[in-house]
């Protein structure tokens, strides 16, 4: 299971699986081959929406977004 964390106050955000997170890693820009934070935005998420990510990530990503206009996540696996 790997879990999705707010970087700023590390509240759970969500769970993901090991093909949602390989998604994201294929999809999104990473600093190093040891970074396993993010920054999205709702233009993120339409990006990864029209690239085919899962319906279940995209529906997390906006819930977790609501109505900020973007946001910092970190996954850990667990």
């Amino acid at each position: 299971m790997i879990q999705l964390r707010d970087k700023t106050t590390n509240a759970l955000l969500g769970t993901i699986d090991d093909d949602d997170l390989k998604f994201l890693v294929d999809e999104l820009e990473e600093e190093s081959p040891t970074d396993q934070d993010y920054y999205f935005d709702s233009a993120t998420i339409e990006m990864l929406e029209d690239d085919g990510a899962p319906a279940t990530l995209v529906a997390l990503l906006r819930q977790v977004l609501g109505s900020q206009d973007g946001m910092e996540m970190r996954w850990e696996r667990h």
